[in-house]
């Protein structure tokens, strides 16, 4: 068999910075026969990524095949139709749409072998929420000047989707929601609740509030606000919310009270991130740092042999280590910091945080005494990273940590949506990063991560990458459920098994379709068709 150059360039065609490589091999050596070339472009190719390697391969196991079809006419349009269609019923909401069409266009090749069944029908309707619910949230405000202000503002619960169980998603305070955010953030939450394969559906929440330079009096009076607005719209078997950006286990215990207030009675099940003194789990607040840094390791055991790194540093990722490993972390938060530990508990070397105010680095990596002072302010002073003492630190005042240029293996974006942008994908890949696993949720822009796939050896969504948080919020509720208290050996036994579980289902789920390099894919597609079935056995998409 002939290996012609045309068959190389439609398996590499996402790839055309490094078709070169591939395609030299059928030109160099005209009429040869397919091991001839196969011998010569193993070499060739030997520096590529995972994805290219995947794409040329693929051309000599199907030399004689045509190339992957397109979507035809009817798909197309009903594709663009559904779209259409959201930014008509829900005008100006970006962030949701966004949202919306990475998964919807990283579902095609589910699309062009849905056969029978209607998989861009469930879409459409998978998409739009079950439920929002708006409020009105006043609080005071207490001036310098003495004077108190009466502010207002909306507060929102996104019920997203509940065919897998009871609502479930954090609450977020923060200067930047919208009704576009949380239902962005909602409809994240469906499939990234699905990925875990426990019994709890999707939901999100929030208001805008800056909790910055705020009394306690009045982070405690917001909360209380909130939950007034809040509580005939959720429960034990209805909807549970959790803490997110800005809520943390102050704000979740100030709105218990008044939950317990309202109701006249105490309901432990219907929120979590709760202190351990009331019904909360043992390392709730470290659980979505913590399965980030847990599954990014099983992606890094998967993959990492495409980098071709030492034997020593091979041999370390198989012992669960991050030695000789440099990562980049964006995020000061709880996620950004638990992260942070547990890479350096494994021996990775810790290279950047961020907040809204710019980031701090290190070329040498963090000292265990610095992330101490971190936790510290961060935590206790509720303060700024431009405070952190400066010794062998370098502080980039309003500046994005993924665009200083530095060097680094492993990137854990655990800030927030949208922070990394095409620009800053291309200088992350100059710098050498391999993987990226996504701490926050969205943190991606869909054009980065159209870039990032075909550059990196390996991309992990937010949806897989950061569940753990709300993995561990469900054994909250299962322990508060069964009355029972865990340790923390037996919750980080059962976190790291989720977290492993959700990897190898996003890996298996690729590996169905012949997308081995494509986790996106896998772990949108086994997201959503858990959802599918859900819905389908209980007759929601029938007519």
């Amino acid at each position: 068999m002939i290996v012609s150059r045309s068959t190389i360039r439609s398996a590499c065609s996402l790839v055309p910075r490094q078709i070169s490589h591939a395609v030299r091999g059928a030109e160099e050596f005209p009429g040869k026969k397919r091991s001839f070339v196969r011998s010569y472009h193993n070499k060739k190719i030997a520096n590529l990524s995972h994805r290219t390697q995947i794409c040329v391969h693929k051309s000599f196991s199907s030399a004689s095949s045509s190339p992957t079809p397109q979507l035809d006419k009817m798909t197309s349009e009903r594709i663009e139709g559904i779209l259409s269609d959201l930014k008509s019923r829900h005008p100006g909401q970006n962030e949701f749409i966004q949202a919306v069409e990475e998964v919807l266009m990283s579902l095609t090749p589910l699309f062009e072998k849905q056969g029978d069944e209607d998989y861009i029908g469930a879409f459409s309707v998978i998409a739009e929420p079950e439920r929002v619910v708006k409020f009105r949230v006043q609080y005071p405000t207490f001036e310098k000047d003495g004077d108190v202000k009466l502010r207002t503002t909306t507060g929102y619960r996104v019920q997203f989707n509940s065919a897998l169980g009871p609502y479930k998603g954090g609450l977020r305070f923060h200067p930047s929601v919208s009704e576009s955010i949380i239902k962005f953030l909602g409809f994240e939450q469906i499939f990234k609740n699905a990925l875990t394969n426990l019994p709890i559906g999707g939901g999100k929440g929030g208001c805008v509030f800056d909790p910055k330079g705020k009394s306690e009096s009045e982070v405690r009076l917001l909360c209380e606000s909130f939950m007034k607005g809040l509580y005939r719209h959720i429960g034990p078997n209805l909807d549970v919310p959790a803490g997110d950006i800005g809520v943390g286990g102050r704000e979740i215990g100030y709105m218990y009270g008044e939950y317990v207030r309202l109701r006249g009675q105490p309901d432990m099940g219907v929120l979590t991130g709760k202190s351990t003194d009331f019904g909360g789990s043992k390392l709730r607040p470290e659980a979505t740092g913590y399965g980030l840094v847990y599954i990014t390791l099983e992606a890094l055991k998967k993959y990492s042999h495409y980098r071709f790194l030492s034997e020593d540093k091979q041999a370390q990722i198989k012992e669960n280590n991050f030695k000789g490993l440099k990562v980049m972390i964006s995020g000061s938060g709880n996620v950004a910091q638990f992260a942070a530990e547990k890479v350096m508990e494994l021996g990775g070397s810790v290279c950047s945080f961020s907040d809204s105010s710019g980031a701090i680095t290190s070329e040498e990596g963090f000292t265990q005494a610095q992330i101490d002072e971190l936790f510290h302010l961060k935590n206790v002073k509720r303060g700024r990273l431009s405070e952190m003492s400066r010794d062998n630190l370098t502080y980039h005042e309003k500046q994005s940590v993924w665009k200083l240029g530095m060097q680094c293996d492993v990137a854990l974006p655990s800030a927030t949506q949208n922070e990394i942008d095409l620009e800053a994908a291309e200088m992350l890949v100059e710098g050498g990063c391999w993987c990226i696993a996504e701490g926050a949720n969205m943190p991606t822009t869909n054009e980065a991560v159209d870039f990032l796939k075909t550059k990196l050896e390996i991309y992990l969504p937010g949806k897989a990458a950061n569940a753990g948080g709300v993995a561990t919020s469900a054994l909250e509720m299962a322990q508060n459920s069964a009355r029972l208290f865990w340790t923390s050996e037996e919750v980080d036994e059962k976190l790291k098994g989720i977290m492993n579980n959700i990897f190898e289902t996003a890996y298996q789920s690729a590996q169905d379709f012949d997308r081995p390099w494509d986790l996106q894919f896998g772990a949108n597609a086994a997201g959503f068709l858990k959802v599918y079935k859900a819905y389908k056995s209980m007759g929601y998409l029938k007519f």
